[in-house]
């Protein structure tokens, strides 16, 4: 995938299949449109183009920018982009300048000049240009104006339930991983670098390892215990992962991220892993005592083996392309 940080660097291609937007979490509503593209390009000799944003229009507008959380870090969801067989990405440099640019100016200047789209593809929903005002008639109106086709993803749902990411975003702070894995397609996760705690765990035979992940993509607030898979260096480990307060031992005032991976004894302080979320086992409970926690860390080992051993392992690309 040939990646543009200017559209203005982008080579323009033959028969350019189009899409724009956020694409925050490349959620299964976002894949129904993505592989839509690719097949539509393979049927005309055409290549797909992406076009999107960075920083996130809502950060960069002060739109609730405080509690504003991603799906994906802009690393993942270029990694999803590219497994999903998208050919080229153009990242364009939201800022406040560029959000006062109408949705006709939008579409004539940076995408009819710049790459000529013989289609546009979107979602039901989508909207685009200054103050959202852009969408799928006006979109139909400028094809028609600038010679190119127009065609409208109908909804995707799971469960009966429309997918988007704000859906995701919900269920994920609720702890309703599973559910929240159904919408994504994939199996949520956290990469983050292991630092040093206290080291308490090797006290009750379960050494852990405190996972840092930068706040805007912590997701998930929803205290307990969880079942989890550890990509590190190549190889699928079983886990279990405890977010809270530790309450039986410190009582904090944040929540940390604490990972136990099953058979395993290697050090990997300072080193980066990956924790793919499957299901959620418990709540945070206060226990009497260091051996009261011990025996039920036990108990939820043993129910988490069974769940991921049922569970399928995935690739470490995630997203299955077309």
């Amino acid at each position: 995938m040939k990646i543009y940080h200017n559209i203005f660097d982008y080579k323009r291609v033959p028969n350019a299949i189009v899409t724009i937007g956020t694409f925050d979490g490349v959620h299964v509503g976002h894949q129904a449109i993505l592989k839509n593209m690719v097949k539509s390009a393979k049927a005309i000799g055409g290549e797909t183009v992406v076009v999107t944003f960075y920083p996130h229009p809502r950060q960069v507008l002060n739109i609730d920018s405080s509690n504003l959380r991603f799906i994906t870090t802009q690393e993942e969801k270029i990694k999803h982009l590219e497994t999903l067989g998208i050919d080229n990405l153009i990242i364009i440099n939201f800022t406040k300048e560029f959000s006062r640019t109408s949705s006709e100016d939008f579409i004539h200047r940076y995408i009819v000049e710049r790459i000529r789209p013989a289609k546009f593809i979107i979602g039901y929903d989508h909207h685009f240009g200054k103050n959202r005002m852009g969408d799928f008639t006006l979109l139909f109106d400028l094809g028609a104006q600038y010679q190119f086709k127009v065609e409208r993803i109908p909804v995707q749902d799971v469960e009966n339930i429309a997918i988007s990411s704000t859906k995701i975003r919900h269920s994920l702070q609720q702890g309703d991983i599973r559910h929240a894995n159904n919408l994504l397609g994939y199996q949520y996760s956290y990469t983050g670098e292991i630092d040093h705690g206290s080291e308490i765990g090797r006290t009750i035979g379960f050494r852990t390892a405190n996972l840092y992940v930068s706040p805007e993509f912590r997701l998930i607030e929803k205290t307990g215990v969880y079942a989890t898979f550890v990509d590190f260096e190549g190889h699928i480990y079983q886990a279990m992962t405890y977010i809270g307060s530790r309450p039986t031992l410190t009582n904090e005032e944040y929540a940390r991220i604490e990972v136990h991976i099953m058979d395993f004894d290697k050090d990997i302080y300072g080193k980066t892993i990956k924790v793919r979320f499957i299901d959620r086992i418990r709540d945070e409970v206060k226990f009497e005592d260091l051996k009261a926690l011990g025996e039920q860390i036990k108990q939820d080992e043993i129910t988490i083996k069974e769940i991921l051993n049922s569970e399928e392992i995935m690739t470490k690309d995630d997203i299955k392309g077309s």
